[in-house]
């Protein structure tokens, strides 16, 4: 008579996927520095375009 033949092992279930957290899908949403931390005062709206002069502009 023949050996029966042996059960294959238990099969693992597959590892579970990990959730991607918040900060993975959507990147870091606060601040550097809180309001308090800031400058109260905006600074006026030409600043920007001062400090982003080109060169070939003069000044």
């Amino acid at each position: 008579m023949p050996t029966p033949p042996t059960p294959p092992p238990p099969a693992t279930p597959p590892p579970k996927r990990r959730r991607p957290t918040l900060d993975e899908i959507f990147g870091d949403v606060l601040p550097d520095t809180t309001a308090d931390e800031r400058d109260p005062t905006p600074p006026p709206p030409e600043d920007w375009y001062l400090h982003n002069r080109p060169p070939h502009h003069g000044g």
